[in-house]
Formats: structure tokens, C-alpha cells, sequence
């Protein structure tokens, strides 16, 4: 485990102070209003999930705080406004973003694919080539082989692993278990541990809730455009009535 003050010194912000904060956030896709108001934060060392149906506004709340749709309010990455900010400045500021669709170059092998994911040099980064293989042993057997023929597990690792390479401080991940096979899925899960135990913050983006309740320290519920809960798992699991009304099929 990450001490204090090891925390502290990775992200530059002091352990359980807010890296990301959100307040009062709007979007919108041409004329339509699809956030109204969104408000939340991500503490350092802290795993986020953020529920909700599909068309709640999860994605694009994701979205809104990379720079990739048009959105009013206030967005504060270590106390610094990122609102107008382009997605390429976010990024370098260390948020890392995987989108839904595995967005991966398929025609560079895996190794290549890590390579594009490192800011300058990698040097003084956190995290090697190495690491990532050992992270996702497959990755290791698959390094000289174009990304376009691996599968869709496979593709999501080295999505996940080509974000971490930027040295990120947290990393926003939209779905990254969709379509994957049980065991797949427990390796995602076992990465974002990781993350965590390395003082790197998570917004997992997620509809199975089994394992965002296993692994986050707090839990968002989406609904509208909304924030409509923000509390612990366990008193997710006790509100029999926001699970009904927001989450349930």
C-alpha cells in the first residue's frame, strides 16, 4: 500500500484532497442539453463509480471533463480550471481517458500501440513496458502482433495499459468491461486495484455493478443529466429505492 506522503508526492496533491472537482456542469450536443448541473468530485487514491442506464449522461459527463463536447460550469483538475482547456492540454495535465469504443491504432503491433500511449521521453514515468506485461501477461505474447487482430479483451488491456504509459494521475475509464469474458473481466478489476495501490484515482464509468461495488470507495448515480446519489457502496446496497428507481431494469 501507497503511504501519505508517496501519495502526495505522485499526484502533488495531499492524500484524500479532491484532484478533480466538478461543479454546477452543463453540456450539450448541438441544441441539446444533455448535462444540467452535474457536480461531484475524485479524491487522490480514490476509486469513483459512476452508475446509471444507458443515456444517463455517464459518457458524457467523461466527455465534458476531457474537452470533447461543449460545456459550461466549472471543472477544477488540482485546483486549476480546465473548462476551455483542448483535450490534448487535458491530458498532458495527467488525466488519462479510455474511451468505450477501444480506441486503439490497429494496424501498429501492441508494443507500438504502448509506445504512442508515453508522454516525451517516458523517462521518470511510474510505469515500463515491463509493467504492463506483467499487469496483462497476454500483452507479453502479443507485442509484435497488430492490434487490430487481437480480441476484444485483448484490445481493451492495451487500451487501458497504452492510457497508463502517460503516467496519468487519474485515469476516467467508460465501460471498460462491456462484451468481456468473466475472467477478463476480473483481470480489469485486479488492474484498477492496482492503480489504486500505485496512488492513482479511478472514474470508472460502469453499468455491472458487482464489481463497481467491489472495488470503489464511493459510488455516483446518474439519472437525467444528474447526480441523483453519492455515498459509500454499502448504503448503495441499502437504498432499495435509488436502486429501483435509477439502476434496475
Amino acid at each position: 500500500m501507497q503511504t501519505q506522503t508517496q501519495t502526495q508526492t505522485q499526484s502533488g496533491m495531499p492524500a484524500g484532497a479532491a484532484l478533480l472537482k466538478i461543479a454546477d456542469l452543463h453540456a450539450f450536443y448541438g441544441k441539446s442539453h444533455v448535462l444540467h448541473g452535474v457536480s461531484f468530485d475524485v479524491r487522490a487514491g480514490e476509486i469513483v463509480a459512476l452508475l446509471g442506464r444507458n443515456g444517463s449522461g455517464r459518457s458524457t459527463t467523461a466527455k465534458a471533463i476531457m474537452g470533447l463536447v461543449d460545456s459550461q460550469g466549472s471543472v477544477l483538475w488540482k485546483n486549476q480550471e480546465i473548462v476551455r482547456k483542448k483535450a490534448y492540454q487535458i491530458a498532458h495535465l495527467g488525466l488519462g481517458y479510455v474511451p468505450e469504443n477501444r480506441d486503439i491504432f490497429p494496424r501498429l503491433t501492441v508494443h507500438q500501440n504502448l509506445l504512442l500511449g508515453q508522454k516525451g521521453s517516458g523517462k521518470g514515468s511510474r510505469w515500463s513496458f515491463d509493467d504492463m506485461y506483467t499487469l496483462f501477461p497476454r500483452l507479453r505474447e502479443r507485442q509484435h502482433t497488430e492490434a487490430g487482430v487481437l480480441s476484444g479483451g485483448e484490445q481493451q488491456m492495451l487500451t487501458l495499459c497504452r492510457t497508463l504509459m502517460g503516467d496519468p494521475d487519474l485515469i476516467i475509464i467508460d465501460e471498460p468491461t462491456e462484451g468481456l469474458a468473466p475472467k477478463i473481466v476480473e483481470l480489469v478489476g485486479q488492474y484498477l486495484q492496482t492503480l489504486k495501490a500505485k496512488g492513482i484515482s479511478v472514474l470508472l464509468i460502469e453499468q455491472k455493478l458487482t464489481i463497481a461495488m467491489s472495488i470503489s470507495d464511493r459510488v455516483l448515480v446518474m439519472g437525467h443529466g444528474c447526480i441523483v446519489f453519492d455515498s459509500t457502496p454499502d448504503q448503495l446496497r441499502a437504498d432499495v429505492a435509488i436502486r429501483k428507481e435509477w439502476l434496475e431494469v
